[in-house]
């Protein structure tokens, strides 16, 4: 069976991030300063990690929320900022910036990732903050948990989502450039100048023509990590869903698959058969082998 791609409702979290977006050096600063034995909770922290106070909780949820605390991903963390051997301290690559985004929406701990990526973009490609906002209350109250549901909160949730992931129109200044997954290019808002254009009736949408493609070895990353159980056969609807994180149309899915079974062949074989697709595991490749393929391939 494979793992869940869409939020478990007894565990929801949003906010923690004082309103501020994830800036591009917060994770390699969080890593260096537990690494230190800092304490995000000590009254040195500010000094030590040279921000205000409210920065100093906010780089403790960024780096909570992609999973660098957990027993799970916690290993990614030493593999991209170890001081000696991290393959990308400073988040340069690409690749990198696709697996982060990967890591905050499966894992699921900014509840809000989850649902926009892997729910919300199925019934809306363009939207206004307003939609999503309308969207969590629905969810939280399908499953009867609308006491979770605080409108403030889930807006200011929106606002960080946003910042992360979208050019700033009219920014107050360059630290709006620096926020970490912007080069993804995932949301864009529009310029509403064509009122004949559907599009530009609202604020936002997802740029799933327009977007940067999704690194090979990340979305088999993707794909083996989600695979949680090892199923040996991994049903094209998951896969879909796993190409959904990634902004992904079917068309895009698919050639992604046939051309890692390409690539792949001992370890993956993608089979289309009647309309029943799915992917097959011949070999057991592990997250770390999937990632040093692509870093060591850089060098």
């Amino acid at each position: 069976m494979i793992g869940t791609i869409k939020p478990q409702y007894n565990d929801i979290h949003f906010s923690g991030h004082e309103s501020f977006p994830c800036r591009t050096l917060w994770l390699k600063k969080g890593y260096d300063f537990i690494k230190s034995n800092g304490n995000f909770y000590a009254d040195d922290a500010v000094v030590t990690l040279g921000v205000g106070k409210n920065m100093v909780s906010a780089i403790r949820y960024w780096y909570k929320v992609f999973g660098f605390n957990s027993e799970k991903f916690g290993w990614i963390a030493d593999y991209l900022f170890d001081n000696d051997n991290g393959k990308d301290k400073y988040l340069e690559d690409l690749g990198t910036l696709w697996l982060l985004h990967f890591l905050i929406v499966y894992y699921n701990d900014a509840t809000l990732y989850n649902m926009v990526f892997a729910m919300f973009q199925k019934e809306r490609r363009v939207f206004d903050r307003e939609h999503i906002i309308k969207f969590v209350k629905r969810k939280l109250t399908e499953v009867q948990k609308e006491t979770a549901f605080n409108e403030n909160t889930v807006k200011r949730d929106v606002g960080a989502l946003l910042q992360n992931y979208c050019l700033p129109k009219k920014p107050q200044s360059n630290d709006e450039y620096s926020t970490l997954l912007l080069d993804l290019d995932l949301i864009r808002q529009t310029d509403k100048i064509d009122k004949h254009n559907e599009q530009n009736n609202f604020d936002y949408y997802f740029n799933i023509e327009g977007k940067r493609k999704v690194t090979d070895e990340i979305f088999l990353f993707a794909v083996i990590v989600a695979n949680e159980d090892n199923s040996q056969v991994i049903d094209y609807e998951i896969l879909q869903e796993i190409g959904l994180i990634f902004c992904m149309t079917d068309l895009e899915t698919i050639d992604m698959l046939k051309n890692l079974s390409e690539k792949y062949p001992e370890y993956l074989s993608y089979a289309d058969h009647a309309g029943i697709r799915n992917l097959s595991i011949l070999k057991e490749l592990k997250p770390i082998e999937i990632l040093n393929n692509y870093y060591d391939a850089k060098n």
